[in-house]
């Protein structure tokens, strides 16, 4: 259904909206919202929260819930510190996780006190890629932020090998 400018629930005139860049979405959970900063991944996840799609900041992710037993997974190697487990849609004939135990919800959020953690990360990549005999190379990916497809706010690598890469990526 479209309003016109006479109706009280219309928009106002463009000249009387606010210079700041906005964006209307549109939903079945929610009627209509606008965002300012369509860009903003922090305004992203917050609508993804209001439709239900992501955890809010309190409720476990997805691996959280692996790491927990609470899902199944297969799990490929573990430590104090981490999981590598198996991506559920590879993208490649080997394609693993390697996921922290802390939960950092991306790496634009690390801190400095996560350092050693990050770079325990790598190590275990190539611990991994020893086990699995992947001698002719892998590829790590991080994603960070919608627009490198994050699909789960929880800091990860994936580790993909046993095909031919291409440069560039993406």
């Amino acid at each position: 259904m479209r309003m016109d400018h006479d109706s009280p629930r219309s928009h106002p005139p463009r000249a009387a909206r606010s210079a700041e860049p906005v964006r209307s979405l549109r939903s079945r959970d929610a009627r209509h919202i606008r965002l300012a900063a369509p860009n903003s991944f922090e305004l992203f996840a917050s609508f993804r929260v209001i439709r239900g799609q992501i955890p809010s900041a309190m409720a476990k992710t997805l691996f959280q819930k692996i790491i927990d037993r609470e899902i199944p997974a297969k799990i490929e190697y573990e430590d104090d510190q981490c999981v590598v487990l198996h991506d559920i849609e590879p993208q490649a004939p080997v394609h693993l996780l390697i996921v922290p135990k802390k939960p950092i919800p991306r790496v634009a959020e690390a801190a400095a006190a996560d350092e050693p953690l990050l770079g325990h990360l790598l190590t275990v990549a190539g611990t991994v890629a020893k086990k699995l005999n992947l001698a002719h190379g892998f590829r790590l990916v991080i994603n960070n932020g919608p627009h490198a497809c994050e699909s789960v706010p929880h800091l990860h690598v994936h580790m993909l090998a046993q095909r031919q890469m291409t440069w560039p990526p993406g």
